[in-house]
């Protein structure tokens, strides 16, 4: 016989339930479009004012649904930066920062709606900062970013950071498209998300070699 739930276990399916209608919600309509109370009723919740119970404040929420990625995405970029050789080079730096991303989706049931919810956050600079704050402090996101910038000693700082942000728009929007087509049955231009990191990093690792034109 299973034991009945705690409330503890039924506070936890909740919040779980509002996380994936939140995630849903904001990957379709955007942050600003959506409101706690539409949030609640997706969730199946009686009480309006749930979302604010459970999590306090919009902003808190969307923290926690970035965080329910953000950690395993961490978790894998972890292993892949043990995984690199004794000589690692820009393609492979470059792998530490598609993968996370990729495998991460792959892992999860379908439809997914993260890329397309990072894609929204990226609309809006302070939420977005946020975010990413979150997703590249940690050590292996310094590591993974410091060994990158090692690979390319040649690389003006400020070619650099205009890269940064193409790669960042590329991995983020290319995702999205895919997870996009993917929900609505569309034919997607490689097969699995493992494949579609390979197309990624080769990309990006031709973004970040190429040469550098001065501007008079």
């Amino acid at each position: 016989m299973q034991d009945k739930p705690t409330r503890a276990d039924k506070v936890a399916q909740t919040r779980e339930r509002i996380l994936d209608a939140a995630e849903q919600l904001f990957a379709e309509h955007g942050l600003s479009n959506v409101s706690n109370r539409q949030i609640s009723e997706a969730a199946g919740q009686a009480n309006n004012s749930a979302v604010g119970y459970h999590f306090g404040s919009k902003s808190e929420l969307i923290k926690a649904v970035v965080s329910r990625h953000v950690v395993p995405m961490d978790q894998i970029r972890a292993r892949l930066l043990t995984e690199l050789g004794d000589e690692p080079d820009v393609r492979d730096w470059v792998a530490c920062t598609v993968k996370p991303m990729t495998e991460h989706l792959g892992s999860l049931t379908s439809p997914t709606w993260w890329a397309r919810l990072v894609a929204q956050i990226m609309t809006d600079p302070s939420l977005y900062l946020a975010e990413l704050d979150e997703s590249t402090t940690s050590d292996s996101g310094r590591e993974s970013e410091d060994g990158l910038r090692r690979s390319l000693p040649g690389l003006p700082d400020d070619a650099y950071e205009e890269r940064e942000s193409m790669v960042r728009n590329l991995v983020i929007y290319a995702c999205a498209d895919r997870e996009r087509a993917l929900a609505v049955g569309s034919p997607t231009a490689r097969p699995t998300w493992d494949t579609t990191a390979v197309g990624l990093i080769d990309a990006i690792t031709a973004i970040w070699q190429a040469p550098v034109t001065p501007i008079d």
